[in-house]
């Protein structure tokens, strides 16, 4: 995992393999996350250097360690629900395949660009009987319309970007090589948001969902 910054826009590099959320990975990222809020960034754009933006939750270390599936799970809320009311704009660059949490995680972004020739963006529960949590449930409907959630969370269809932008699932599409980029300029022109303001409007735009994410 590597942060760079793109002049005020910090660039999270989450790695070139599957980018799993291995406990290791969650600890991970929360630092760098630490470190954006430390540093003068004035946005977030996450991406990744390999086939996939993150294959989700890491199901091998699940099932070595049935015993603290609480506190994994409740780890990955807590996650999604930081990056959700994150106080400075962020964009996800999906330069690859987002399955499942990882998905969660793009839809907790303000703003997804993804490549529109390669890649899919999936809610695979439906079909790997992994039912969502209430929490899960709650950060995907708040960023989508009803027929939206409907398709993408009841059916385990993976979407192409330029189907997942017809959708609204993401906002934009670019070419091999233009994702991150363009996720950069999407957050270019938000530069200068006060961080106090803009992260109360989230907490309260997304106060069910954050809710629901760190209940319990």
């Amino acid at each position: 995992m590597n942060l760079t910054f793109d002049e005020k826009i910090a660039v999270l590099d989450l790695g070139d393999n599957e980018n799993r959320f291995s406990p290791e990975f969650l600890d991970e990222i929360n630092a760098k996350l630490d470190e954006v809020l430390t540093s003068d960034a004035q946005g977030l754009v996450t991406t990744a250097g390999g086939k996939f933006y993150s294959n989700g939750l890491d199901l091998d270390w699940l099932m070595a360690n049935g015993d603290r599936t609480d506190w994994y799970v409740g780890r990955v809320h807590a996650l999604f629900a930081r990056v959700l009311t994150l106080p400075i704009p962020t964009a996800c660059a999906v330069v690859g395949h987002a399955f499942g949490a990882a998905a969660m995680l793009a839809m907790a972004h303000d703003f997804r660009v993804m490549r529109a020739d390669r890649g899919f963006f999936c809610f695979p529960e439906v079909d790997i009987l992994i039912p969502f949590t209430p929490g899960m449930a709650a950060l995907i409907q708040a960023k989508l319309t009803p027929q939206t959630a409907v398709a993408s969370m009841t059916t385990g269809r993976r979407f192409g970007g330029v189907d997942a932008a017809a959708v609204g699932i993401v906002d934009v599409t670019a070419g091999e090589g233009e994702v991150t980029p363009a996720a950069v300029g999407l957050l270019r022109p938000l530069a200068g948001k006060d961080r106090g303001t803009l992260g109360a409007i989230k907490a309260t735009m997304f106060g069910g969902a954050v809710a629901a994410l760190t209940a319990g």
